[in-house]
């Protein structure tokens, strides 16, 4: 499914096949969400603070689509257990900087939901757009 549609997603260290197709079907097109910052809404990877007094505290939205979010977990796990992958790097990065493990993880998510949109977005712009329109009926 992924070969002949031309993505890119398999690029992507973390996404397989399987991880793929998930996405294609738990988001549909792309072009819905006008920014990545709607899109990762969508897949419950935007921070929101939660503060009580002068304590700041930033999670992760409860709402959205939890099996994207899902998803999203697994590339994220994936990458930090690879070495080598910018993830980890990206990771490693937010750890030295005194993040906790939860809050690098969070933002990893982030980070990969902006590339995974950006890249859809990309595919879906390469994409014949003869089958996007409907025919009229006759």
């Amino acid at each position: 499914m992924n070969s002949t549609h031309g993505s890119r997603r398999l690029e992507v260290d973390g996404i397989g096949p399987v991880l793929a197709a998930r996405l294609i079907g738990r988001c549909g097109r792309a072009s819905r969400f006008p920014s990545p910052d709607a899109f990762a809404n969508y897949a419950s990877v935007a921070q929101i603070e939660v503060s009580s007094g002068e304590r700041a505290v930033h999670r992760l939205s409860r709402g959205g689509d939890r099996k994207l979010n899902s998803a999203l977990h697994l590339v994220a796990v994936t990458q930090v257990r690879m070495r080598n992958s910018a993830g980890r790097h990206y990771y490693d990065r937010k750890v030295n900087e005194g993040k906790t493990h939860k809050a690098a993880m969070r933002c990893l998510k982030r980070k990969i939901a902006s590339c995974v949109w950006r890249l859809m977005l990309a595919d879906e712009r390469q994409r014949p757009h003869a089958n996007r329109s409907r025919p009229e009926a006759a």
